[in-house]
């Protein structure tokens, strides 16, 4: 049966969508409670950065991709410490900057021949089964990394001095999670395209965030409206002919407005 899925276009989308929408949900909830909107944005657009590195050594994809934000992400909890530059000042300068050195590194490469839409805004019905393979094998690694840091991250989150008192390595757990953060970005690529991942992240756990009763609640239903999410953009896509990335973000937006109208109760 799976063989059988794997065959066709639309199913092929699908499951690579929902493994997507599996790591994007319960990831997406620290980067909404430690407000790290920015820095996903930053990460995203460096991706196209590491795929004109990935191109000119002629390296995988999505390994150049995952290997340049690891590095990016590393890099900037370094700069972090440093008073020069206001973080918010930081982030800006590089998640613009690395994304026009990516597209001017490209347009550099005319042997290269490739859809940069694509990459920009996804291009989930193109997913090969290789595609699929990738992103499971990275939701299997990044998922046993959250459950496994998931008390020390969400400790750190709530009060982060009182963790460190705990004997919390906050410093480690801040990079685990930027590297986590990283991997996900090379993972989702293929579904929303760099200028669409943090929407992802961002918005099933923001509305799961006004369902919820606490972060492990939150956790789980962020993951579950991701697939929701997915599901109903595909199937939206499919009807309107509509692009495939961006239907799964507006499917997403319009549960988070029918949570905020409908739903009358404080944020957990």
């Amino acid at each position: 049966m799976l063989d059988a899925l794997l065959s066709d276009f639309f199913w092929r989308a699908m499951l690579g969508g929902i493994g997507v929408a599996l790591i994007t949900g319960p990831l997406g909830c620290f980067v909404v409670w430690r407000r790290m909107a920015y820095f996903g944005d930053t990460l995203a657009h460096s991706a196209l950065l590491g795929i004109a590195l990935g191109l000119w050594f002629n390296a995988p994809l999505n390994l150049s991709i995952a290997f340049f934000c690891v590095g990016l992400a590393l890099a900037l909890v370094l700069l972090s410490r440093s008073q020069t530059l206001a973080m918010d000042t930081l982030l800006g300068i590089l998640a613009h900057s690395a994304l026009a050195i990516g597209l001017v590194a490209l347009s550099f490469m005319p042997q290269v021949r490739m859809d940069l839409t694509g990459y920009l805004f996804g291009d989930l019905l193109a997913m090969s089964r290789e595609d699929v393979a990738w992103i499971y094998g990275g939701a299997l690694v990044i998922l046993s990394m959250l459950v496994w840091l998931w008390r020390g991250l969400l400790m750190s989150t709530i009060h982060e001095e009182l963790a460190r008192v705990e004997g919390v390595a906050v410093e480690w757990l801040r990079v685990a999670l930027m590297v986590m953060l990283s991997l996900v970005i090379a993972v989702a690529m293929k579904i929303v395209g760099v200028l669409l991942i943090t929407a992802l992240l961002i918005i099933p756990a923001a509305t799961a965030r006004r369902l919820a009763n606490g972060p492990t609640q939150m956790a789980w239903l962020a993951g579950l409206l991701g697939v929701l999410a997915v599901s109903g953009g595909l199937t939206l896509s499919w009807h309107l002919d509509s692009p495939a990335g961006p239907s799964v973000v507006v499917t997403a937006f319009t549960m988070f407005v029918l949570t905020y109208i409908l739903v009358r109760r404080p944020t957990a």
